[in-house]
């Protein structure tokens, strides 16, 4: 729809920086409409597509054009006769930062606008020719040649060469080596001449960058030592190690801490492992096969064996046959099976010596501690096995083969005997190990989801038979069989296997369903479906069960006791044989005869009669002492559909029957209980009346009193009402007056105790203020006396003397002067007081007294 709406449009605004490309119908050439402009559509032109934006490629960017086109020295598109413009078919173009510009029709962007790729330091590019070309520097390369460029730097893509990978430098630390590879004939950086394969190590601390045609194989890490390890290395070819030793092909060494502390592995050392100390200590030993000698080469087939206390490696080509092991302690219930793998002298438990030849067999026993000496071999460590009366083991003489059974007896085996494994049937198996009861899980069908316990095959084995059960065992040597009555425990021989019983079950009866070794006596029952027809063809299905036993007079005598297992099944021979005596009879009567006598009819068929023509109390099977003592019916039940159908309309219609009849007698009875309801509710209502007319003359004769009662009380009621509220109202006056006069004297005694309490603090405000006063003078006072005897004791007695005379003395120089004895001057508003004459004359003046402020 998009391609079909451009189509029809015909004017095709391009914005800048976009292009289009147009199609000339007529000639069939492409060609490119650059904007910003408006191009209208010509009837013979198709744009192929909508305005597309420019590629741009900014700084630091490149991007790869496939079939570019052919420009000229001037850089402009060159254009056939037909105004198409010219392609370099199957050539790239390598386009760097420029003015944007638009593809050409037939040119693809093979690689998109990508930033140049920036080689770091440390870091390479590995170059290849893809043609033949000269570089700008004008070195020639052929196609196929490598060279690597190398960082810090910008590479700049062109399209003869193709970046094969990316190169890290690869750095050394201590303990460090690189392993490198030359891919072709070349110098290393050092100016060796290397081989096509050769490879050799780096050891110089620091960043290596690889050669153009140098790999790195590996990095080598050297492999630290201590005292309790060494390193096994073989070289892979003839050279001169680090120590100037010549090690030849496929030559093996040890290289220790006294060595070296740290070994880095030469190109043609082979680390075959690291070899850890092998430590023994007091009880402990080892043996080493093939062990160097003294002359440094490896003794083969030999053993040595060593003791601890001791620590040591081993050396190239040395095992240990079984690694480090204890050293054998042996308690009294414990031995030693030996073998003798050469021939050589020993000593016997008694001290004397023996002479020892190749597979001789022996047994130590303990106590003691045992180290095989290197012709020994150890073939089995003993140890006696405790057993309980009701326990015991199969052993073999593997001299003689003869098997017999060990029980209740702690026997430890000899160097001849070994442990037997008793094989039983997997249904014996099965059975023993199900761990069902018997007796309780007879009815039990399912098989156990738990995992089934394994059997220790060479233990003898025992099986319970419960109470009131029997077990066979055969003899398969001895060729007889013994029947064991429970509760007994049972204890097989080597020879001798269960007797596995098949009985029928389920219901009906199907045959081998029961698996079991127990026989149980009984009394039990077990019940089965037969299918019957009468004399009438009417066919029935039975559900009948059966009460059984085994009837055993003499469980001591063996023909007796296995005459219980001469019948394989007996549970499904016993119901085939009921089950035909039942079928026999019932064939003779009819379906409504049977019907009403089936208990008879069956119980007469299973048993029979006796002499007196009564029905016997059991049936008895001779073969295997089986009785059958009695038979219960569970179930009768019509096979043909039709004999069902019509019995159950029989017995639907007797049903209907009855219930219409007792549906009659409870309609009848509810009738009766509804006349009886009806005639003592008519009673009820004649009753009923009867006492509403009693009920309304009393309430008649009520009203009357209740008027006459209720005009005399409402007089009365009113002049009580009246006394009453006058009472109240007196009362009130009084108790108004009362509490009036108690208020007043509340009031009153409040007053005067507020008025005493206001007196007496104001009483003792005034004295205290008093006492302060008094206090304040005395103290003024006595600062005063103070202060004159300091001023007289400071001034001094003369001084005084000699102030108080200045003045008189003065006075009377003048007086002389004037020739006056003595003079007074005053006015008449003066008075003069004569008390202080005497202190004027002296010259001392009376000391003011200072007013007293308000606040004191």
């Amino acid at each position: 729809m998009a391609s079909r709406r451009m189509a029809e449009e015909s004017i095709y605004r391009i914005p800048p920086y976009h292009y289009i490309h147009v199609l000339d119908q007529n000639t069939n050439v492409a060609r490119v409409e650059i904007g910003p402009k408006t191009y209208i559509r010509q009837d013979n032109e198709r744009v192929l597509f909508p305005p597309e934006k420019m590629i741009v490629v900014p700084p630091r960017h490149y991007c790869i054009i496939q079939n570019p086109v052919v420009r000229d020295d001037d850089l402009k598109v060159v254009f056939d006769e037909l105004g198409q413009a010219k392609l370099r078919h199957a050539d790239q173009e390598v386009r760097l930062a420029q003015d944007p510009f638009p593809l050409h029709p037939g040119e693809e962007v093979r690689q998109t606008v990508s930033p140049l790729q920036i080689v770091l330091p440390n870091t390479a590019l590995r170059l290849q020719a893809l043609l033949d070309f000269e570089s700008e520097s004008g070195e020639k390369r052929v196609a196929g040649d490598e060279w690597i460029f190398e960082g810090p730097g910008t590479y700049i893509p062109q399209k003869e060469v193709e970046v094969v990978e990316t190169i890290q430098a690869t750095v050394i630390r201590h303990n460090q080596a690189i392993r490198l590879r030359a891919r072709k004939e070349t110098r290393d950086r050092e100016g060796t001449k290397r081989f096509t394969g050769e490879e050799w190590l780096v050891k110089k601390v620091g960043a290596y960058l690889p050669g153009v045609y140098e790999e790195v194989v590996d990095i080598v890490d050297a492999i630290v030592l201590t005292e309790k390890n060494a390193l096994h290395i073989r070289a892979s070819r003839t050279f001169k190690d680090d120590n100037g030793i010549v090690r030849k092909t496929g030559e093996e060494w040890l290289v220790t801490m006294k060595d070296t502390e740290a070994h880095i592995p030469n190109v043609y050392e082979e680390v075959v492992g690291i070899i850890d100390i092998t430590t023994l200590n007091s009880r402990q030993y080892c043996v080493i096969l093939d062990p160097v000698g003294p002359n440094g080469k490896p003794q083969l087939g030999q053993k040595k064996v060593v003791k601890g206390e001791k620590s040591f490696f081993l050396q190239p080509g040395e095992l240990l046959e079984s690694g480090i092991q204890d050293v054998y302690i042996l308690s009294e219930e414990e031995g030693l099976v030996l073998k003798a793998n050469e021939a050589f002298k020993d000593v016997d438990e008694n001290g004397k010596e023996v002479e020892r030849r190749p597979g001789d067999r022996w047994m130590i026993r303990g106590p003691l501690d045992y180290v095989p000496p290197a012709e020994v071999e150890v073939l089995l460590k003993r140890q006696a096995i405790p057993l309980d009366e009701n326990e015991g083991i199969y052993v073999r003489d593997i001299k003689s083969g003869k098997v017999r059974a060990v029980i209740g007896e702690t026997y430890m085996l000899t160097q001849d005997e070994e442990l037997w494994e008793k094989v039983l049937p997997g249904n014996v198996e099965a059975l023993l190990m199900a761990g069902k009861d018997p007796l309780a899980d007879r009815s039990d069908r399912s098989r156990g989801t738990e995992e089934p316990k394994v059997r220790d095959k060479t233990r003898v084995v025992s099986y319970r038979v419960p109470h009131n059960a029997a077990v066979q065992v055969y003899d398969y040597r001895e060729k007889k069989s013994r029947v064991v009555f429970g509760p007994e425990m049972v204890m097989l021989g080597p020879d001798e296997q269960f007797t596995v019983l098949s009985l029928s079950g389920d219901t009906p009866k199907r045959s081998n369903v029961i698996k079991t070794i127990c026989l149980l006596l009984g009394p039990d029952f077990c019940t089965d479906i037969i299918n019957i027809e009468t004399a009438d063809h009417a066919r029935l299905q039975l559900k009948l069960s059966y009460n059984w036993h085994f009837e055993v007079k003499d469980q001591k005598d063996e023909a007796d006791a296995a005459k219980i297992f001469s019948v394989p099944d007996f549970v499904g021979d016993a119901c085939k044989a009921i089950a035909s005596r039942i079928r026999g009879a019932v064939a003779s009567v009819n379906f409504d005869d049977f019907h009403k006598n089936s208990n008879r009819i069956i119980c007469s068929a299973v048993f029979g009669y006796d002499d007196n023509m009564k029905v016997r109390s059991s049936f008895r099977f001779v073969q295997n002492s089986l009785v059958i003592t009695s038979v219960d019916i569970q179930t009768v039940e019509p096979v043909d559909q039709r004999t069902r159908d019509s019995l159950q309309k029989s017995v639907q219609l007797a049903i209907e029957i009855t219930t219409n009849s007792q549906e009659a007698a409870a309609r009848h009875e509810a009738e009766r209980l509804e006349q009886e309801a009806r005639g003592r509710l008519e009673r009820q209502k004649i009753s009923d009346q009867a006492e509403a007319e009693r009920a309304r003359k009393e309430l008649l004769e009520l009203e009357a009193l209740s008027t006459a009662v209720e005009s005399t009380g409402a007089a009365k009621a009113e002049a009580q009402s009246k006394a009453e509220a006058a009472r109240i109202e007196g009362e009130g006056a009084v108790q108004q007056a009362k509490l009036k006069a108690e208020a007043l004297e509340i009031e009153t005694n409040a007053e005067l105790m507020r008025l005493s309490k206001a007196r007496e603090h104001e009483l003792g405000f005034l004295s205290a203020k008093n006492k302060l006063e008094t206090e304040k003078v005395k103290e003024l006072a006595e600062i005063e006396v103070k202060k004159f005897h300091e001023m007289v004791a400071s001034i001094g007695s003369t001084t005084l003397r000699d102030i108080a005379m200045a003045g008189p003395e003065l006075q009377v120089k003048l007086l002389k002067g004037l020739g006056l004895q003595s003079t007074l001057i005053t006015d008449g508003s003066t008075p003069i007081n004569l008390f202080s004459t005497a202190h004027g004359l002296l010259g001392m003046v009376p000391k003011s007294i200072e007013p007293k402020s308000d606040d004191e």
